[in-house]
């Protein structure tokens, strides 16, 4: 049968058709092939976390699960870190709800409800950010179900309940966000906001136990005796999710019921008003963008100079990027705290910095080298320029390891106050992690939308594991070095041979 045009359940077949096609893109890039191993791969690896974790709630299950402050506090903990998680991509995924879906000019014009199409997709951003969250914790609920029973189940329902708050939050900043800064800065605050939630708590919890001397994990803190202490009772109602996830139905049940009733009440809220901040923020790139004129004329400056600036800048204006690599320099700041407080106090503490340090300098490598690269929307310009197609990749790959090393240079400066030995260490290893990441992008260039930056991984997937391998076994190496391990050498002799690798299955033309 048929839905009526217009009508609820004829948007949400609409929306889940191009859910479905977009996923399968990008999952696929276009081949048959690509998703048949990506399938593979991902049972693999599915299996090896369902292995782990059998292996690691086993000791548990069998003391007795026993319902305590201990148990709860960490519980609640690992919930509150993973809702925070799922409010980030919560609050990306409502933001492009208004900018990023090409289709919106023809619905809105049409006489179809706006309010109806918003309730669709408030909707869909609740299940997508269900579905994925049920498939990170899956392999460790289905472990307990089958270790202790099907209690565990209800776990998922707690996680939909999450979701369901999630997406009631994000509708409600970005309506709050549109009505006091506009739809022009209303994407990048948004996009902002989601990297610094996403990765804040985390790393504020993992500066917390660092300065409380409870180490680098950000759930030892929860296990301390000070915070079990001081939570509150068993009979408290702040253990409900908790209790809730542990197998208590009536919990569960319960956290299900509100979580869709504030769904349902803020896209009441909200839907009026998506039609006309929708036709707003479509239409800002038809407007004309007033600068300010600059005092000064033209400076002379060489190609390379130009092209670097060209690069720098367009780095700087692109508000997806922002959010994309701001949860990456995020992340630098625990280690860096972690050496601010260990001032004086030995080489140990450099064994956790340094992989840290190389491992984020090659990853965000890599996706500048991605933008610079392959995510060039003048390529034609840039192509049919006087200039040698040496100097342009030149300045590009300049432009990238120049914001690495300004990145960088203030924890390696730290650092060097502390023990010159590391601080080169890091630098170097760091500075072949981000050579590394550049070159790999380099061997497997596309041509490509900066849009696509999300997606860039759809182009090769060899690309990126050469990336991630690369980055981790240089990491590894300079930690075994700072630790003054003999064995430093084999990880960079495996990151080099991933190198040889990947250039030798890259494409020729490159």
């Amino acid at each position: 049968m048929t839905p009526a045009p217009a009508s609820l359940l004829w948007f949400a077949r609409h929306e889940l058709r191009l859910n479905w096609r977009d996923t399968i893109a990008m999952l696929s890039g276009g081949h048959r092939v690509r998703l048949l191993g990506f399938a593979l791969g991902g049972i693999a690896v599915y299996a090896v976390i369902a292995l782990i974790a059998w292996f690691a709630v086993r000791p548990w299950l069998d003391a007795g699960a026993v319902v305590d402050k201990s148990t709860l506090m960490l519980v609640s903990g690992m919930g509150f870190l993973f809702w925070i998680v799922t409010l980030s991509q919560a609050l990306e995924a409502v933001t492009r709800v208004y900018y990023s879906r090409s289709d919106l000019d023809l619905i809105l014009s049409s006489p179809a409800s706006s309010r109806r199409l918003f309730a669709v997709r408030a909707g869909g951003v609740a299940v997508s950010t269900a579905l994925l969250g049920m498939a990170l914790i899956s392999p460790l609920v289905i472990v307990l179900v089958v270790q202790d029973g099907p209690q565990w189940f209800a776990a998922f329902l707690v996680l939909a309940a999450l979701a369901c708050l999630s997406t009631t939050l994000a509708m409600l900043v970005t309506l709050l966000l549109f009505h006091a800064v506009g739809p022009k800065k209303t994407r990048l605050i948004a996009q902002i906001l989601a990297a610094i939630i996403g990765a804040g708590f985390a790393i504020g919890i993992q500066g917390v136990a660092i300065l409380s001397h409870e180490g680098f994990s950000r759930l030892a803190l929860f296990q301390s005796a000070e915070w079990i202490d001081a939570a509150p009772s068993l009979d408290s109602l702040l253990w409900l999710p908790a209790r809730a996830v542990m197998g208590d139905i009536g919990a569960a049940g319960t956290a299900l019921v509100a979580g869709l009733a504030l769904l349902a009440i803020a896209t009441l809220l909200t839907a009026p008003s998506y039609g006309r901040l929708a036709t707003a923020a479509a239409g800002l790139s038809h407007v004309r963008s007033q600068r300010r004129r600059r005092g000064a004329g033209f400076a002379p400056i060489s190609q390379r100079q130009a092209l670097r600036r060209k690069e720098w800048r367009l780095l700087q204006r692109d508000p997806w990027l922002l959010s994309q690599t701001l949860m990456q320099l995020l992340y630098l700041l625990p280690p860096a705290l972690l050496l601010w407080v260990n001032y004086g106090g030995g080489d140990g503490n450099f064994v956790v910095a340094v992989p840290v340090l190389v491992m984020a300098a090659g990853q965000l490598a890599g996706g500048l080298a991605w933008l610079a690269i392959s995510g060039e929307d003048a390529h034609d310009l840039v192509a049919t320029a006087p200039l040698l197609p040496s100097t342009i990749l030149r300045a590009k790959v300049e432009a990238v390891l120049a914001v690495i090393a300004i990145v960088l240079a203030p924890i390696l400066l730290l650092m060097l106050v502390m023990s010159w030995r590391m601080a080169l260490i890091t630098a170097l290893f760091a500075g072949l992690a981000a050579a590394a990441s550049t070159a790999i992008q380099l061997w497997f260039r596309v041509t490509a939308k900066r849009s696509m930056f999300r997606r860039r991984q759809v182009a090769s997937r060899a690309a990126t594991l050469s990336e991630a391998f690369s980055s981790i076994m240089w990491a590894g190496s300079g930690a075994l070095l700072a630790a003054g391990s003999p064995i430093a050498i084999l990880p960079a002799l495996v990151a080099i041979a991933v190198l040889g690798l990947a250039r030798l299955i890259a494409p020729k033309s490159n």
